[in-house]
């Protein structure tokens, strides 16, 4: 029995000192209650992340929102993809959105998300993102979080190395992945060498509204440009690209295109280019691509195609483009948040080259020059050299920044992330990812001003990290700890799509721009309906138009005669809701579209072909009250040769 309370004493002890250590915050070493990785990752219910993170959905098309830490999905932002749950591409007022050259595209493969800036700032106005099969790139509003304007980029073709912006958003850049014949022609593949070529787009951003226009491009070698990434600080006015097959190879590209020992970091002057501009120094080409703006203000975007875009040659301006040699088949090209340093990450190197924009200038100045390529300077590679990180891992492809003297190197074969320092080159961390990971991102990482606290890893292969789903599985994404020495991963979370890289901001930052609802007053929308009373039905020839409001928790009209089998029907519904989160739905049998989710103050339209004649329902798709299930109508549809009046009612009215 003594043994018995001797022990019992011994236990209570020990919990009320664990409790203390608890309620002390526990230690460095120790601290499981404390500073375990759930705990650092758990965002109470009810309560905010501390970051956005924009992650691009790859072969989805579409731009995911995440919060950080906590991994969670918040919304799935269409972008260069058709998305049945909003409608994107299939109600009337978004089709011009996905409008090309091409035709209608609906669908697009997003690749490189990046947020305006504002003196190297995140300023969290818009998001912008490429489309890298029909070149393309997109701006997002963050106060709507939707898509305001996509613009074709004509002479591109695997729209890569895009889409980034200088340090005022004055330009969002774009460049080619592809060489080409510019402009496109019929011509043998065979004669790829010194005959296909290149173009870097520089789209103007206007400062306030943010509107885009394709202001030049600059015409290259047909090379492969894969990244880029703009100057900043001091290295402001210059953007840099790197590229691979400088061998210009046509088949087999991963011998032919690898056989060379370095290729190029490519330097763009783009002041030097506005200067070129102003001479006259450039041709105006003949270019055929579109031009897709929504308005907010009537819910409404407008397809324009455009027909010509000013041309830069390279090889024909001195001092607006020269070439840094960087081993080998560089894949990554990023800045540091000085400007001063760009890193080259050779696929296939075995050390990380770091130039210096320093030397760079005073290796320009002084001619140090290796020959030239295609009219382009070549700098000599060690009069550009600022240093290497040697032995660093396996696979380099992407360098981010923490704003605090570091970077984070992904390495893909070796499957992990590495931390070194700028200036001395040594690696003084490193942590596996799971599995083979691509991109990474801090927040603000590609900035003046990086938030040195998290590193998002996104990941090419996934395999046991998650339960099964069958032989495709999710891709994976972790989450990092690197406010400390020592880098320490805090989370798993799936993703959408296969991402490629990611843009982190603060959450305060957007969200007190973030739009609650559209003011119906404000609705400047052709078809809108501002209340009950003026729902109508007109009909012109076999084209029906249904002016149609909705509002918790019924449509009005709601009850429709006299439509006929051959008729085209438009149904043009107005949420009459002036409240945060009300969305309405509306779905009608047989139509060949998606439902419509339409959120307050908002109009917007889909088309309806009746088949067979028939009493055919709809109803609201978006839970929206208790009596959601009560939320419904009809339309009667009667033979093509029928006499049935056109009517319309609610409640027999």
């Amino acid at each position: 029995m003594k043994f018995y309370f001797k022990m019992l004493n011994v236990l209570v002890i020990a919990a009320f000192s664990l409790t203390l250590v608890a309620c002390n915050g526990g230690n460095s070493k120790g601290g499981a209650l404390k500073n375990s990785a759930a705990e650092k990752v758990f965002v109470a219910p009810g309560k905010y992340d501390a970051y956005y993170a924009f992650i691009s959905g790859g072969f989805s098309g579409q731009l995911s929102v995440y919060g950080l830490p906590s991994g969670r999905l918040f919304k799935v932002i269409p972008v260069f993809s058709v998305d049945a749950e909003k409608a994107w591409g299939f109600n009337e007022e978004t089709k011009p959105m996905l409008q090309t050259s091409h035709g209608f595209i609906p669908w697009d493969d997003s690749h490189h998300p990046d947020i305006s800036q504002t003196n190297g700032e995140l300023d969290g106005r818009w998001v912008f993102i490429n489309a890298n099969n029909t070149p393309r790139i997109a701006r997002i509003s963050l106060e709507t979080f939707e898509t305001e304007e996509i613009i074709e980029i004509p002479n591109s073709a695997g729209n890569h190395s895009s889409s980034f912006v200088t340090e005022n958003t004055e330009y969002v850049v774009a460049g080619t992945r592809f060489g080409v014949p510019i402009p496109q022609r019929d011509m043998s593949i065979k004669d790829y060498k010194g005959n296909f070529k290149a173009a870097l787009s520089f789209i103007k951003v206007d400062p306030k509204t943010g509107h885009m226009n394709l202001d030049f491009q600059v015409l290259m070698p047909g090379f492969d440009y894969d990244l880029s990434h703009p100057g900043r600080g001091k290295s402001h006015g210059w953007f840099f690209f790197s590229t691979y097959n400088t061998e210009e190879a046509h088949t087999l590209l991963e011998v032919n295109a690898s056989q060379n020992d370095k290729d190029y970091i490519a330097a763009v002057n783009w002041k030097k280019a506005l200067e070129f501009i102003k001479q006259g120094k450039y041709q105006t080409m003949p270019a055929r691509y579109a031009h897709n703006v929504y308005s907010d203000e009537n819910h409404t975007a407008t397809s324009t195609m455009e027909k010509s875009v000013r041309v830069l040659d390279a090889s024909k301006l001195p001092g607006l483009v020269y070439f840094m040699p960087t081993p080998k088949s560089p894949h990554g090209c990023d800045v540091d948040p000085t400007g001063e340093y760009i890193v080259g990450s050779g696929k296939l190197a075995a050390a990380l080259t770091v130039h210096s924009f320093s030397k760079m200038l005073k290796a320009i100045e002084n001619k140090e020059f290796d020959g030239e390529a295609y009219g382009i300077p070549i700098l000599k590679f060690e009069s550009t050299l600022a240093g290497t990180v040697e032995q660093p891992g396996l696979g380099p492809l992407h360098t981010e920044f923490d704003g605090k003297g570091y970077a984070y190197t992904t390495f893909f074969i070796s499957s992990e992330v590495v931390k070194w320092k700028l200036g001395t080159w040594e690696v003084v961390d490193r942590k596996p990812t799971y599995y083979s990971v691509g991109h990474l991102m801090i927040p603000g990482g590609n900035s003046r001003k990086p938030f040195g606290k998290y590193l998002v890893a996104m990941n090419k292969i996934t395999k046991d990290r998650y339960l099964p789903t069958g032989p495709e599985v999710c891709q994976s994404a972790q989450l990092y700890d690197i406010s400390g020495d020592k880098m320490e991963m805090l989370l798993d979370f799936p993703t959408v799509g296969e991402p490629h890289y990611a843009a982190g901001i603060p959450a305060e930052i957007v969200k007190k721009h973030s739009k609650k609802f559209f003011k119906l007053e404000e609705n400047k929308h052709p078809y809108a309906t501002k209340s009950e009373d003026a729902g109508k039905v007109v009909r012109k020839g076999n084209e029906v138009h249904i002016y149609m409001t909705m509002i918790r928790s019924h449509f009005s009209p709601d009850n429709i005669e006299g439509i006929k089998v051959g008729d085209k029907v438009y149904f043009h519904v107005t949420n009459l809701e002036q409240d945060y989160d009300v969305p309405h739905g509306i779905a009608m049998i047989g139509a060949r579209t998606s439902e419509l989710l339409i959120m307050p103050g908002q109009t917007e339209t889909f088309v309806w072909e009746p088949k067979q004649v028939g009493v055919w329902p709809f109803y609201c798709t978006d839970f929206c009250s208790a009596l959601h299930q009560e939320m419904q109508g009809y339309v009667r549809v009667s033979p093509r040769n029928s006499n049935v009046k056109l009517s319309w009612s609610l409640d027999g009215e």
